[in-house]
This record gives C-alpha cells, structure tokens and sequence, in this order.
C-alpha cells in the first residue's frame, strides 16, 4: 500500500497551525507504516486531546479519540482484548505527561506492546499556550507571562528510569531518523516511546521570541546529536537523539496469557 492509502482525504485540509511541526510527524508515521507493509485492520491508533490527537482522525486506521491524558490507558484495553493488532498512541507532550503522566509511568512499568508517541512541542497548542511539563524553566507562555519556573521532565531519562524496553528521540527536522525509529520502535516487543521534539511557532515560537517554524528547525538541527557524539562531550547543552534503549523483557500480555492458563488448570 502507497502513503495516500493510509490517509482519510474527506478530513483534509488539516487543522494545524502553517509551520506546525505535527504533519511531519504524520508524515514519518505514514512512511514507517508503509515500509513495515502493514494491512490497515492490522492497526489502531488512540489519541487523547490536543493538536496531536488529531492524527488518529486523518489515518484510515482504526483509530479512537479518548479523554485528555487517558490515551495509553485505552490502548491498554484493547490491546489486552486483541493482542495481535499493532497499538500506536501520539501524545502531546501535557497530554502524556501532565493530566497523563501516571498513566505514561505505569504503562513504561507493565511494557505491553505498544509505541507511545510524545510530541513535544513544549507547549499546551490547542487550548492557548499554557505552558507544559516539557516548557523548561525560564520560558514564556500564556500562563507564563513573566516567566515559567517550573523544571521540565526529560522524557528519555523519565521512559528509561520507568522500565520502557525502547526509548528513543528525534526531530521533525530529522525526518529521515525520525521515521527510521518509528519502524524500529513499531516492530519491538514491548513499550516504545517515542520522543519527537516539534516546532510550535505559533505560540512557543512566538512567545519566546524563536522566529519563524523554518528558524525553529534550525534550533533542532543545531541544538541536537546523535548519541555519543564529539559535539556532544564540547557542548553538553547539545539535546541527543537516537535510540537510547532497546533491549528484551517480557511482555505483559504474554504474561498475562499465562495467568489466565494457570487460573484455568492449564500449564504456563
């Protein structure tokens, strides 16, 4: 199946903002799925609230559009109900880690075979330009206006330090890598979290004084590494992206397949 396939045309032209990172991120989505070759039953995708959110509604997949924070916690009945179907959950960075950040946590814990998508663009887009858990100390937001003093989260320490068995970052710059690491994180056994960092410009670009969406790539392919790099070890302020963890446990729907057996008198 071609990209256009996976498409729902009839919700096109989309929402988002001119420069907005998130249809780059679509887009990555999109060519990961078609390498993989993936037949559209085989997936479902589940969003919660946000300008992220609005990916599961322009995918012909089976797609569900849940309460704000709750995505990962619907896609952990389904999968629990189907375990055969690919899950794939894109969440806004309040999304996944504010309202949803207990959920985040304990699905990293459980590692059921699904791939979280955290798209970080530091800022609350949809409601107004709240600032977010990913914001940072010393930036500006609507409901920061002189200024936010709340640190952020790193999102590839919190997935690691949680249990996630795939953890990795990119950019909507990096479009290449970014779809690369969502064919890898798609076809690992286990929790994949997915962090992509995206351009805002139409609120944390401009609050912050970042400039236009194209000097906000610049920021992304300036401000960032591959993991490990030299520039890394000169300029520790630089942001790694690549994949930080992959490695094998046990998944949790296998796992609770042989509590089932046991309860049942079988052997597991």
């Amino acid at each position: 199946m071609a990209v256009k396939d996976y498409i729902r045309d009839r919700f096109f032209p989309h929402m988002w903002c001119p420069g907005c990172g998130h249809g780059t991120v679509l887009n990555g989505l999109l060519r990961a799925v078609e390498t993989l070759g993936m037949s559209k039953n085989e997936i479902v995708i589940v969003s919660g609230i946000g300008c992220s959110s609005r990916i599961s509604g322009y995918v012909d997949f089976h797609s569900l559009h849940t309460l704000h924070g709750r995505a990962l916690a619907f896609a952990t009945g389904v999968k629990l109900s189907r375990p055969e179907l690919n899950l794939i959950v894109p969440m806004g960075d309040g999304d996944a880690l504010a309202i949803g950040g207990n959920h985040f946590i304990h699905a990293c814990r459980r590692n059921i075979d699904m791939t979280a998508i955290v798209m970080n663009n530091r800022i609350y887009g949809m409601t107004g330009g709240q600032y977010s858990p990913l914001s940072g100390y010393g930036t500006s937001a609507t409901t920061a206006p002189y200024s936010n003093i709340d640190h952020d989260f790193d999102v590839v320490e919190l997935a690691t330090a949680a249990g996630a068995t795939f953890v990795a970052r990119s950019t909507s710059y990096h479009v290449q890598q970014m779809a690369n690491i969502l064919r890898k994180a798609i076809l690992h056994e286990g929790f994949s979290v997915v962090e992509i960092l995206s351009q805002c410009p139409t609120y944390f670009g401009r609050k912050n004084k970042l400039g236009s969406a194209s000097e906000m790539l610049k920021i992304f392919k300036e401000g960032t590494t591959p993991i490990g790099s030299k520039a890394k070890q000169t300029n520790p302020d630089l942001i790694e992206r690549g994949i930080f963890v992959e490695k094998e446990l046990p998944e949790y729907c296998v796992e609770y397949e042989k509590v089932i057996s046991r309860a049942m008198g079988g052997i597991g």
